[in-house]
């Protein structure tokens, strides 16, 4: 297959936005795979900042980056990603260069826990605000799920309604895949 799946286009996309040195945001940790693909990225002076409400997604992603000796640029708040301006040093804001968001649930946990979409467009409101020109929102949209669907219609609403003067926005998705595989929006801001 010569298009790129979703969570690979994720990745090229963070990639070709992130650089050493860089500050970026993990607003869902799920289980800290993110976490340390964008730790990675930021190299040894780069700053992440991670957030989740759920302790098994904090003491996961914590793990994992004890187990590869990043644990020194990333930033865990066992907080909701609608507090990220609060949580985020004033000495960052305006220097966010990438944010990811997996939405839905925890794979592996309580499936009645799940992403919201008004505190998912409140964070976005506030990375918009936070992040450099070219710095980009990724959303990855797990939509399987009641709860998802609610959240994927209103979050495509607000979306489509970002002024293009403001950020680019983008829908990845394939059309003809069975059992609502989940589908990427980025933002890009200009």
């Amino acid at each position: 297959m010569k298009l790129d799946r979703i969570l690979p286009y994720t990745k090229k996309l963070l990639e070709m936005t992130i650089a050493g040195g860089d500050v970026v945001v993990d607003a869902t940790l799920g289980n800290g795979h993110d976490t340390l693909f964008l730790a990675n990225l930021v190299g040894e002076n780069g700053t992440v900042y991670g957030f989740d409400v759920q302790e098994d997604a904090i003491r996961t992603s914590q793990e994992r980056l004890i187990q590869h000796g990043l644990t020194d640029r990333v930033t865990i708040f066992h907080r909701g990603h609608e507090q990220l301006s609060n949580l985020i040093p004033a000495e960052h804001h305006g220097k966010v260069k990438a944010a990811i968001f997996n939405l839905g649930y925890l794979p592996g946990s309580d499936k009645s826990v799940v992403t919201k979409p008004e505190t998912t467009i409140s964070a976005i409101e506030q990375l918009l605000e936070m992040m450099l020109p070219e710095g980009i929102i990724i959303l990855v949209i797990y939509h399987g799920h009641t709860e998802g669907a609610i959240e994927r219609d209103a979050l495509l609403t607000y979306c489509q309604e970002i002024d293009q003067k403001t950020a680019h926005v983008l829908m990845y998705r394939f059309i003809n895949q069975q059992n609502n595989p989940p589908f990427i929006v980025a933002i890009e801001k200009r």
